[in-house]
């Protein structure tokens, strides 16, 4: 089983929340980016860019946050924050 939880967080409070599930036989990449993709559908977002500097601290953490540079839109939130919480 692959969760993902989901926050988007303004001035150090946590706004909303979700945790997407997938158990579906599927790379990590994948998972991530269709779990990504539901939880910006959730919460009424675009989809992020990935940047070099988000990639890298997915990588090394498993979490990472995606912040007004990710985004082409304007945002009334400061971050939007996943984090990988369970993997197969």
């Amino acid at each position: 089983m692959f969760r993902l939880w989901a926050k988007v967080f303004k001035d150090n409070r946590m706004l909303q929340d979700t945790c997407i599930t997938d158990d579906r036989q599927d790379t990590r990449t994948h998972k991530v980016f269709r779990a990504l993709e539901e939880a910006c559908y959730q919460f009424d977002l675009g989809k992020p860019i990935w940047l070099d500097k988000t990639i890298t601290e997915f990588k090394r953490h498993s979490k990472a946050r995606f912040t007004q540079d990710n985004f082409i839109e304007t945002i009334d939130f400061d971050y939007l924050e996943i984090q990988i919480i369970e993997e197969d």
